[in-house]
């Protein structure tokens, strides 16, 4: 988890504070009909990003992960934006 953070603090995207990571396993899952071990990162962030920073940081995860979890045969990352006029958090209510 903190190898994830540090390279998306190192993208220098995100403030410090803003940078989350958590960990959900799933118990029960279907990899093409094989029971092959994954790891896929679904990273949310605010809108405003280009598409080269959001690519940058995708090879940075994965080549992290690869480094970390060498024998994983899937490890793959998304990054979708959420749009700041809809985002709200408890500090903002």
């Amino acid at each position: 988890m903190q190898k994830i953070y540090n390279a998306a603090e190192n993208s220098s995207l995100f403030k410090k504070g803003d940078i989350k990571v958590r960990i959900k396993p799933y118990k029960y899952y279907n990899n093409g009909n094989t029971d092959d071990n994954f790891i896929h990162i679904f990273a949310n962030i605010m809108e405003g990003r280009t598409v080269l920073q959001k690519a940058k940081l995708s090879k940075s995860i994965i080549t992290e992960l690869k480094t970390i979890f060498p024998k994983t045969p899937i490890i793959s990352i998304n990054i979708r934006d959420f749009e700041k006029a809809t985002y709200c958090n408890k500090s903002m209510a």
